[in-house]
């Protein structure tokens, strides 16, 4: 990866140094053709559907009324799966009795994200009414609502070591809470767009996001110090997904 002409001489890059990205910098680029991706329902809600290898039959899940935008499945349990759409329900479903053990209540938009805690005790649900519910599997019941955001909420992770929730917003920041106690730990603003995707790295010791304003950033998750921007040097894309290895 090249570095810009002013880095320190021992190669080090100084905290919040930005890192620019060329063409030989890329390992793979992937393009994709929008033509080719299956066309949505138009109008028409659709359940999910599960398919049972025991009696080689598929299994569809009715409750939602409108587009479904987000699956996650249990880490724990190969039976749960949680689903979030544009009716702003959410559902924990049994695959093994086809049919959803509770219902994820009290959002007042789209549900666009869902995920498991690496445990599998909690489930957040973050909606674009800038909410993140965290749920306790064992009980069915709602543990916290967790506030902050000015925007929709785009996405949520969990770190892979406890219960600590991330998200990322609409409104160019990405908050951080303890699901525990329902706490704030803190908020990653400097972002120039919507924070699209974020994760923490396996370690736990680090953030990244990546943001409509076509840089990824690196944080430090205790202090909230943005460590490394890395920005494309066309900037003429955003960054879309991403995924710490």
């Amino acid at each position: 990866m090249n570095a810009p002409a002013d880095h320190d001489d021992d190669g080090v890059l100084e905290e919040g140094e930005e890192i620019f990205l060329e063409e030989g910098d890329i390992i793979e680029e992937i393009p994709v053709d929008e033509e080719e991706l299956p066309d949505a329902d138009d109008g028409e809600g659709s359940d999910p559907e599960v398919y049972d290898e025991a009696d080689d039959s598929l299994h569809t899940f009715t409750g939602h009324t409108g587009e479904l935008y987000t699956v996650a499945c249990s880490p724990t349990d190969p039976t749960l799966v949680a689903t979030g759409g544009g009716d702003d329900k959410g559902f924990l479903w049994s695959i093994g009795q086809g049919d959803w053990a509770f219902e994820l209540q009290g959002h007042t938009d789209s549900i666009s994200s869902l995920a498991f805690s690496s445990d599998g005790q909690l489930v957040g649900s973050g909606s674009f009414d800038g909410l993140v519910k965290v749920w306790d599997i064992s009980t069915r019941t709602l543990k916290w609502t967790l506030e902050g955001p000015s925007g929709g909420i785009e996405w949520i992770r969990w770190h892979p070591k406890g219960h600590l929730v991330l998200a990322g917003s609409e409104d160019s920041t990405a908050w951080m809470w303890n699901a525990d106690k329902g706490a704030y730990l803190n908020m990653f603003a400097g972002h120039g767009g919507t924070v699209t995707c974020g994760d923490f790295t396996p370690d736990g010791k680090t953030i990244c996001t990546g943001s409509d304003d076509a840089t990824m950033r690196i944080w430090n998750p205790r202090s909230g110090d943005v460590i490394h921007i890395v920005r494309e040097s066309s900037q003429a894309n955003f960054v879309g997904c991403l995924r710490a290895h």
